[in-house]
């Protein structure tokens, strides 16, 4: 079968699916592309399914050559990406030739940059998903990040034309973000005072942050100190530990916790968030289910159901 031969393997680059799901009452994170909006358009691209495999690329500097023919996909966070030497348009597909190296940059805007392939990386699956969660030494090779000298499986043949993402839908990763919360779990614990803090201060990402959570730095949000039995935490989860810092629970997250948790993050605005580098500005904003839920069916409709036509921009999704 054709291979992608890892030559660099950069900062942290794993295999990311939609996630493992359905086995969180066994004690397994549910894992998962980081941002799935930019995830979800380099499977748009090439006509894959829309949980097919592609590479989550941290930061940059990944470097590999190609075995055979393909055609591949990046989206993502800002990276200078090159194909022998030549440079490569971002949000597009591109055809790659036997023998290509293809090499990734340092990140200038978001973190996370997604390489996928026409008919997804043929990896094996582990609890029906291709998805790496470290912590856990489940899937991709061998359960943790790619390494130099690693070969990829891919499935042999070509693709779509070329296509590319229409400018004004992609993202940009350096606007201030603010993301929605629904109340949920303690919220009650938390006093008016610590609910107006939440909402109406500005938060900075601070440098702890990874796959499992972002650990924001600000005005402290007080809540009611009473014990508290650990439950399953929820994607989104935001935990208040005493010291009044939040910190937003994303794919790898534990699968129960006992910090209080004034509310969760919309699912789409986790995606937004795990693109915002240490010192970018994140606000809170509270709203309803019915909100949240609008937005996301729009999104899984254009992206299940929807064909790629000529002019993606018929089909309203920002």
């Amino acid at each position: 079968m054709p291979e992608l031969v890892v030559l660099h393997p950069g900062w942290q680059s794993t295999i990311q699916d939609a996630g493992r799901s359905g086995y969180f009452r066994q004690g397994l994170s549910e894992g998962g592309a980081l941002d799935e909006h930019a995830f979800r358009w380099a499977n748009k691209l090439l006509d894959n399914e829309p949980n097919a495999a592609c590479i989550e690329i941290l930061l940059g500097k990944f470097e590999a050559e190609f075995t055979a023919n393909a055609v591949i996909a990046v989206t993502g966070a800002d990276m200078t990406v090159t194909m022998n030497g030549q440079v490569l348009s971002h949000w597009s597909s591109h055809c790659v030739q036997r023998g290509d190296v293809i090499r990734f940059g340092q990140a200038r805007s978001g973190l996370r940059t997604y390489l996928g392939i026409a008919g997804g990386w043929q990896t094996p699956r582990q609890f029906g998903s291709r998805t790496v969660v470290m912590r856990e030494n489940l899937g991709g090779l061998d359960g943790g990040p790619l390494k130099q000298g690693d070969r990829l499986a891919f499935k042999a043949g070509g693709g779509p034309a070329r296509r590319a993402v229409p400018a004004e839908l992609r993202p940009d990763y350096q606007t201030p973000l603010t993301v929605k919360v629904m109340p949920g779990y303690q919220y009650e614990q938390f006093g008016v005072i610590a609910r107006r803090t939440f909402e109406t201060s500005e938060y900075i990402v601070s440098n702890d942050i990874n796959r499992m959570g972002y650990k924001l730095n600000g005005p402290a949000v007080v809540a009611d100190t009473r014990k508290l039995a650990s439950e399953g935490i929820a994607y989104g989860a935001i935990q208040i530990p005493p010291d009044g810092q939040p910190i937003v629970l994303l794919k790898d997250r534990q699968t129960i916790g006992g910090y209080p948790k004034i509310g969760c993050v919309a699912s789409l605005d986790c995606a937004r968030l795990s693109q915002r580098s240490p010192g970018s500005p994140i606000r809170f904003e509270f709203t309803d289910v019915d909100r949240i839920q609008a937005e996301r069916r729009l999104f899984d409709r254009f992206f299940n159901h929807s064909h790629w036509v000529d002019d993606e921009r018929q089909i309203a999704w920002p």
